[in-house]
């Protein structure tokens, strides 16, 4: 078919790619091996819409009925259709990506048209589209991990939310899952009930253990670099390699050992506080028996555990900082208070804010601290329908609703509710990186 080179056949190239996958390039671009393998894509696509992607998307809708009468093995799983549905919309949406590369396709072969008056050779053709779909090629294998492992896990953990999936009436294959809507995210954040009065108690708990945990182990690591750095210590190296141990020891082994060494009735630290005659004989410290003191104790041991590391790293960045500054300031009279406050500081500051933000984020979610070391322990009142303890931060309770209650759709609403936090924390990161400002991603 006829077009024209002075650019007005250009609705009729977009209409023909919109109608069908390489339809322009057979029709009107003489492309007909591009044309070809785009049309394959479609003929594809169309051959498994019936059988495959259409049940597919249904069950995605439906979740399966309940059917009583069947064998359990051969009933309807909801979870595996759920699954199997989010698949689905990913391969549409690859689709879909593709239909927009091959009308993008037809649009930049009818300009070249236009701008040389004549059609490429299939050769050239074939040449150009190698040579555009080999970095393609090479990346699709990390695009298909990244699907399967990535997002369509996350899509599913969002999914779930907004299912009634939890024991015992709603557990597949026995019984089928239903789509709720919010009424997960009303019950935890709105109902007023035991649970939304324990996930309120474990959200303020959260922020305020990674706040305090994130500031505590930065300036403990900066004051005792600063004292390291700035007064006149013999064997340096000695106290750096002392104070870094905690840190470099696993902090699974650490935590075990504090957490019996913390221990209220047997405890090496209540029996030593009896032998000096601080404690009566018969007198301990629940350390970590009470909530508000197992709290602080969660806080101080993990002080103990990671200031080696800003230690390290605020040691690193005051070597970095150049020396006349410092003559300078001395030179004008400046103490070793005012150096600190208006030179260290600021330069510190300036080189470790990043990773400050991501010690926070990292602390929201630091589950071995609080796991190995109190068990999310004591028992707080609403741990009987809950089972989250007074220790317990958002992320061990996550861990507690499905290994323990099987409430999947509530610790969907906490991991859903934790991204939406956290995701605002490394976006920031992300657009403050170098590369990024200077255009390099």
């Amino acid at each position: 078919m006829h077009i024209e080179s002075d650019g007005s056949s250009a609705k009729k190239i977009r209409g023909a790619a919109c109608v069908f996958m390489g339809l322009s390039h057979l029709l009107y671009l003489k492309e007909y091996l591009k044309g070809a393998l785009y049309a394959l894509v479609e003929l594809v696509f169309i051959a498994l819409l019936p059988n495959v992607i259409i049940k597919k998307l249904v069950g995605l809708v439906t979740l399966g009925f309940p059917q009583p009468d069947v064998a359990v093995k051969n009933r309807d799983n909801s979870i595996f259709m759920l699954i199997d549905g989010i698949l689905v919309l990913a391969i549409i949406a690859i689709f879909v990506a593709a239909y927009v590369i091959s009308v993008r396709s037809a649009e930049k072969s009818y300009v070249d048209y236009c701008r040389t008056g004549r059609f490429p050779s299939q050769k050239s053709s074939m040449s150009e589209l190698g040579n555009r779909a080999f970095p393609l090629a090479g990346l699709t294998p990390l695009l298909i991990m990244l699907l399967v492992f990535v997002v369509v896990p996350l899509l599913f953990s969002i999914a779930v939310a907004f299912t009634n999936y939890s024991a015992p009436d709603h557990i597949p294959p026995k019984n089928t899952v239903d789509w709720v809507g919010f009424q997960n995210f009303k019950e935890l954040m709105g109902g007023g009930g035991t649970w939304s009065v324990g996930f309120a108690r474990i959200a303020v708990w959260t922020l305020v253990w990674a706040v305090l945990s994130t500031f505590t182990c930065y300036f403990g690591g900066l004051l005792v670099a600063v004292i390291l750095q700035e007064n006149k210590i013999k064997f340096k190296p000695v106290f750096r390699f002392i104070f870094i141990l905690p840190y470099a020891v696993p902090s699974v082994i650490t935590m075990l050992i504090w957490k019996n060494l913390l221990n209220g009735t047997f405890g090496t630290v209540n029996r030593t506080l009896q032998q000096i005659g601080l404690l009566g004989p018969d007198a301990t410290i629940p350390w970590l028996g009470n909530a508000t003191l197992a709290q602080i104790m969660c806080i101080v041991i993990n002080l103990w555990a990671g200031f080696g590391y800003f230690m390290m790293l605020s040691m690193g960045t005051m070597t970095a900082i150049p020396q006349d500054l410092f003559e300078a300031a001395r030179i004008d009279g400046a103490g070793k208070g005012q150096v600190l406050r208006h030179i260290t500081m600021p330069l510190v500051l300036y080189q470790t804010m990043p990773l400050i933000i991501m010690s926070f984020t990292h602390n929201i979610n630091n589950f071995g601290i609080i796991y190995f070391l109190t068990g999310g322990d004591p028992v707080v009142a609403d741990s009987t329908t809950t089972m989250a303890g007074g220790t317990d931060i958002l992320v061990t309770w996550i861990y507690k609703l499905t290994i323990t209650l099987l409430k999947y759709n509530y610790a969907s609403v906490i991991a859903v509710l934790i991204f939406l936090v956290l995701a605002p924390f490394a976006v920031y990161q992300f657009m403050h990186t170098k590369a990024y400002k200077e255009g390099e991603v």
